[in-house]
C-alpha cells in the first residue's frame, strides 16, 4: 500500500526528511504485503492467534515422533501398533489446526478458506486433509495391509512437510515486511513518524 505523491507545491522547510521517509516505505518490494493495516490489526487481536502458534510446534513434535515409529516398524518389523496410533494422533492435531486455522482465517481475512495471502497454501492443505484423512479410513476399513499403512502415512507425511514449508516462507515474508516497514519509519530522526505526516499534509 503506498502512499498517494504529494505535490511540490504543498512542501515546506524542513519536510524532506519526511520525502526520504516516505520514499523508503514505498520503494519497491516483492510482491503485495501480507497483511493490510486492518488485517495485521485484526491478526494481532484474535485469541486464534496464539492458538495457531501454539498448535503448530505441538502437530511437527507429533510428526516427528511418529515418523520415528513408522521408521523403527520398516527398520525391525515391531511397533505397528505404536506407529498407527501415532498417525491417528498426527491426524487429530491436523484436525485441530484446520478446523482453528479456518476460524483464525475467518476472523482476519473475513473467509473461512482461501483467502488472498494464503490461498495456495490452503489448496495444498486439501491435499494434507485428504491422505490423512485416507489413511483413517484405511485403518478402520482394513482395506490396506501394514506396511501399505504405513506408506499411507508417509505419503501423508510428506505433503505435510511441503504445506509446512509453504506456511514457514509465508511467514518469513511477513516478518520481512514488518521489518521493512519498521525500518522505515525508524529511518533518520526520532520524529521520523511526525515528519511522514507532515508530508503528507496531516500535521499543519
Amino acid at each position: 500500500m503506498g502512499l498517494l505523491p504529494i505535490p511540490r507545491a504543498r512542501w515546506t522547510a524542513g519536510r524532506g526528511e519526511g520525502d526520504s521517509v516516505i520514499a523508503k516505505i514505498n520503494q519497491p518490494h516483492p510482491g503485495p504485503a501480507l497483511y493490510t493495516d486492518e488485517e495485521r490489526r485484526r491478526r494481532d487481536a484474535s485469541g486464534w492467534t496464539l492458538v495457531q502458534g501454539i498448535l503448530a510446534p505441538v502437530q511437527f513434535l507429533v510428526f516427528l515422533i511418529s515418523l520415528g515409529l513408522i521408521m523403527r516398524y520398516f527398520a525391525t518389523g515391531e511397533g505397528l501398533a505404536m506407529a498407527q496410533m501415532s498417525v491417528v494422533i498426527k491426524t487429530l492435531t491436523l484436525y485441530a489446526i484446520m478446523i482453528t486455522g479456518s476460524i483464525w482465517e475467518k476472523e482476519v481475512f473475513g473467509v473461512y478458506l482461501f483467502a488472498r495471502p494464503f490461498f495456495w497454501e490452503d489448496v495444498f492443505s486439501m491435499l494434507v486433509l485428504a491422505l490423512h484423512s485416507a489413511y483413517l479410513v484405511a485403518l478402520w476399513m482394513g482395506g490396506l495391509g501394514a506396511a501399505g499403512l504405513m506408506v499411507l502415512a508417509l505419503a501423508a507425511y510428506a505433503t505435510y512437510i511441503v504445506n509446512a514449508g509453504q506456511f514457514v516462507w509465508k511467514l518469513r515474508l511477513a516478518r520481512l515486511d514488518a521489518a521493512r516497514r519498521a525500518d522505515a519509519l525508524a529511518d533518520g530522526s526520532p520524529g521520523s513518524i511526525e515528519a511522514v505526516l507532515s508530508a503528507a499534509g496531516r500535521v499543519s
